[in-house]
């Protein structure tokens, strides 16, 4: 409950006036409704098939202003007001409608777009926290089930309020008989809390299904080559087949909870109707007229007790889903790195001049791991030279780059750019300022062109070209069926790990940043292009501040400074020559196996 009225507060939020104007209008749809039965009785009056001279004291004015009416024209006259009340009413129902299917979708376009926002916007541990498979359920299936309990609540919302008129108009005519029914619609809400409670619990299986399906059919996409290469497909068949039986048994469960709702609608309906009838012939004594108009009215009502309640088990299985969005927001907005809500587009890059300077910073993934991924470093990356960082698998390497580019803030310590303490403010001023090149590239299923321009928009024909020549792509480009207009597939899966490699190399160079970070980002290429990217790179010295995490120690002879890492701790800072000259030293051991494997 709590979960639906926060989705209630926000949908009032988005929609303000538009929602109350709709509701206004259903209240005047019913009401409308209830006149157009209430002349029915002048019309069986003057048709002859009832008597005029009812008892019914709330129809006896209406019933007087007819017989004032010369006979000839008084059916005429009721029937053309008859067909102006239906007319109105459905031409004012099909606006309301039309209004309720804009204030849906808006709805859920801009709490899509918000959520979405809101997750780019969140930190990088948010992301080392959850699974990508768990965010992009929450933002398809889950929205979309929003989506579907946003129109079970309008829908709700128009039941409501034209029983609640109808009662009023049925409680005018016969209070004796308007409580009867009302106290068994209140026995039959009682009756269907069961019910309510199985639907939220099959929605929570729900979630938790689509969730496991999407992550095991993304791992599977993701893992595809394994998957060929190591003949794992009966295995993921079997995965399949196990959670396709679990989809089973949760799709019968709920079949089984409607079923037999419907059953109990349906036979207390048949017992309320045939209970209701016998008493107010033997008991209450009902007019003829009396007894038809509420016969007419309960005719008409009880479906919509019995829709609410459908609408309600709907609607139950549709809170985990609001539930989910409800939290995944939450912990966006907790996890939020811009708390100013600056507009990215209009933040300048920022100069380095002098440094980048780290003080005393330590680092934890888990606050709670008494283990440090970076421990008490202190170190400076001078501005337009060339910094290599080094050390064995686990060293910290990565972590400490992802602290300079402040994806991880340090839990204690300092960051400083030219002198100047690195604030949440400055994030965005930073990252235009850096272009990154991982070790595992990734590119867009798109054409190369369009790959380069979604980090340089701007980017001229011959910038693109210059980008692709400085990273030796230019050639590879040039012989594809399309050239630079090729669509290479998810991930770039058409192309080879070093052309993959060489075309994000080609897209951080495109967009001139003042601090370029390469983490072992020519892995992937063989010896010829990886000394001609090589060459590329340290042309780059002295216009831009590079940084490289490299296992290969041959390629950074020419660094300007090697950072050597080892466990979290900085072990040792100078040049190449100077370190290699180190007896017992980490980086000397490390040169000399490398060197020893290559002899």
């Amino acid at each position: 409950m709590k979960s639906l009225l926060y989705f209630t507060k926000r949908l009032y939020s988005f929609s303000g006036k538009i929602l109350i104007i709709n509701l206004l209008g259903m209240v005047l749809i019913s009401m409308l409704e209830g006149v157009g039965i209430l002349l029915l009785i002048p019309m069986l009056s003057v048709s002859g098939l009832m008597p005029t001279d009812s008892d019914i004291s709330a129809l006896s004015e209406l019933l007087s202003f007819i017989t004032k009416i010369p006979p000839s024209y008084s059916l005429i006259f009721i029937l053309t007001i008859y067909f102006f009340i239906v007319a109105g009413q459905a031409m004012l129902q099909r606006n309301i409608t039309r209004r309720n299917v804009k204030i849906q979708v808006g709805f859920i376009n801009h709490l899509r777009m918000e959520a979405f926002r809101d997750v780019l916007q969140s930190n990088w541990h948010f992301f080392l926290k959850h699974r990508k498979s768990d965010l992009i359920t929450s933002l398809t299936t889950e929205i979309g089930r929003v989506n579907g309990g946003t129109s079970m609540f309008l829908q709700l919302l128009t039941s409501i309020i034209f029983t609640i008129i109808q009662l009023g108009i049925a409680f005018w005519l016969s209070p004796s008989l308007t409580i009867l029914v009302l106290f068994s619609g209140v026995v039959l809400a009682f009756l269907s809390r069961n019910f309510i409670k199985k639907s939220k619990s099959i929605g929570s299986q729900t979630s938790k299904i689509g969730r496991e399906y999407l992550a095991g059919i993304t791992d599977s996409f993701n893992g595809i080559k394994d998957i060929k290469s190591n003949s794992l497909e009966s295995s993921r068949s079997r995965w399949l087949k196990g959670l396709s039986e679990e989809i089973v048994k949760e799709q019968s469960e709920l079949v089984r909870v409607k079923t037999n709702s419907q059953l109990l609608y349906k036979c207390s309906s048949a017992v309320i109707i045939a209970v209701f009838i016998f008493l107010s012939i033997n008991m209450f004594r009902s007019q003829p007229e009396q007894l038809f108009l509420i016969i007419i009215i309960f005719s008409r009502l009880w479906p919509r007790f019995t829709s609410i309640q459908a609408n309600m088990e709907q609607l139950a299985t549709t809170i985990p889903a609001l539930v989910i969005i409800e939290d995944l927001l939450h912990q966006c907005r907790k996890a939020n790195e811009f708390p100013l809500k600056q507009g990215t587009d209009k933040v300048m890059p920022l100069a380095v001049s002098d440094n980048i300077e780290l003080i005393n910073v330590n680092f934890r993934y888990n606050i709670d791991d008494s283990k440090y991924a970076i421990k008490n470093s202190n170190v400076k990356f001078p501005a337009n030279a060339m910094t290599a960082i080094v050390g064995p698998s686990g060293a910290g390497k990565s972590t400490l780059i992802d602290i300079l580019m402040g994806l991880n803030r340090p839990e204690e310590g300092k960051v400083f750019i030219d002198g100047t303490l690195l604030t949440d403010e400055k994030l965005v001023s930073l990252r235009k300022a850096v272009s990154y090149v991982p070790q595992d590239p990734f590119l867009f299923n798109a054409s190369i062109r369009d790959n380069l321009l979604m980090l340089e928009p701007n980017a001229s024909e011959d910038e693109l070209w210059e980008a692709l020549h400085f990273s030796a792509a230019a050639d590879f480009v040039k012989g594809l069926s399309n050239g630079i207009d090729t669509v290479i597939g998810d991930r770039g899966i058409k192309l080879s790990g070093g052309e993959r490699q060489r075309l994000v190399l080609a897209r951080a160079i495109l967009k001139k940043p003042s601090i370029l970070i390469l983490d072992e980002a020519t892995s992937a290429l063989d010896s010829e292009n990886e000394a001609k990217i090589q060459e590329a790179v340290e042309k780059l010295k002295g216009k831009m501040t590079v940084i490289v995490i490299a296992h290969r120690l041959s390629t950074i002879r020419n660094a300007d400074q090697v950072v050597v890492l080892d466990k979290g701790k900085i072990v040792q800072i100078g040049g190449f020559s100077q370190l290699a000259k180190a007896k017992r030293s980490l980086f000397s051991n490390l040169l000399e196996k490398q060197t020893g494997i290559t002899v």
